[in-house]
């Protein structure tokens, strides 16, 4: 129930008269706690690469990875979440890569864990396409993306993670019942502990193609992922999603990308009470950054723009813009 009362006696902007009185009546607010920031990995020694069309964020070697998690952990960001670019020579069509114990995922967490113990999370995505030679993030057989075969792999890769020390679970691939198979398999493997962040909601969008770069699948996906990730026309779809990966033993549900959905965001917090991550994913990074460059928008508006997530629903952001969001705020 609203409600209202009239002018003059009810002056709206009475509360908006000095920065003290808006801090006071604010109904969302953004801090370091809400934010997630995304490394990406790379094989080799003291790199540092650029990522084309993603000004600021760069693959670093597993030895480099101070340089990013020391500004992460000085801003308080609670946690990381990895990805791999692996050497194109290491990919097949079975993904096989993503359960040798020494892949780049692997020996990143074993690093991050040796170096900075549980100073900070980690998250590990879980799904094929960094390591598959078509880019999808299943297994294949004549043009069709197999859903129970590809979770059997999915399973022993988020074994393989939670082994080397991972915190997060956080299966990207949009196969059905894959959460449940997870849940199961880590319990009874003792890692009872080991969270699942479900990416519950994740739509086949235009906005990813930065982040196909990044990884190295952008050139190798044949064919697109309509099959498995969601038509961006529907929203009612989402709760059917994300109430099955409930059941199933989710812990916290992902919505993927972030502001073309965030009536998405707020349908799901509103209905099932549950923590509920966004992803401002690589195409809405890049337009801002390239906004900012360009001097047609400055740095608020990415302040706007994750504020609007938590005003949504949104519990955490994953964003490349972590760090820098962090110390702006800070």
């Amino acid at each position: 129930m609203i409600i209202t009362g009239k002018y003059p006696n009810l002056r709206l902007r009475r509360n908006r008269k000095a920065d003290w009185s808006r801090r006071l009546t604010q109904e969302s607010s953004l801090s370091s706690n809400d934010l997630i920031l995304p490394i990406f990995i790379v094989d080799g020694k003291k790199k540092k690469q650029k990522i084309k069309n993603m000004p600021e964020v760069y693959r670093y070697s597993i030895d480099n990875i101070p340089l990013i998690l020391d500004k992460a952990l000085n801003y308080k960001i609670p946690m990381v979440a990895i990805f791999p670019y692996t050497n194109p020579k290491l990919k097949n069509n079975s993904g096989s890569e993503a359960l040798n114990e020494n892949n780049l995922v692997c020996r990143a967490i074993r690093y991050i864990k040796k170096k900075y113990k549980n100073k900070i999370g980690i998250m590990c995505d879980v799904a094929l396409d960094p390591y598959t030679s078509h880019g999808h993030d299943g297994l294949i057989k004549k043009n069709e993306i197999l859903n129970d075969e590809t979770v059997e792999v999915l399973v022993k890769q988020s074994l393989l993670q939670a082994e080397m020390g991972c915190d997060v679970i956080a299966p990207s691939d949009m196969m059905d019942g894959r959460i449940g198979k997870i849940r199961k398999a880590l319990d009874k493997k003792n890692y009872k502990n080991v969270q699942i962040l479900s990416y519950a909601v994740k739509y086949a969008s235009s906005f990813y193609g930065p982040f196909r770069e990044a990884v190295g699948s952008k050139g190798m996906l044949k064919g697109d992922k309509k099959t498995y990730q969601m038509d961006y026309r529907n929203g009612i779809e989402a709760l059917r999603e994300v109430s099955l990966d409930i059941k199933e033993g989710a812990d916290m549900v992902m919505v993927k990308p972030g502001l073309p959905y965030l009536d998405i965001i707020k349908m799901v917090k509103e209905n099932f009470k549950i923590p509920v991550f966004a992803y401002q994913v690589s195409g809405e990074y890049s337009l801002l950054m390239n906004g900012i460059k360009k001097g047609i928008i400055n740095e608020n508006c990415v302040i706007e723009s994750l504020t609007a997530f938590k005003r949504a629903g949104a519990n955490a952001i994953v964003t490349y813009y972590a760090d820098k969001v962090a110390k702006l705020i800070k």
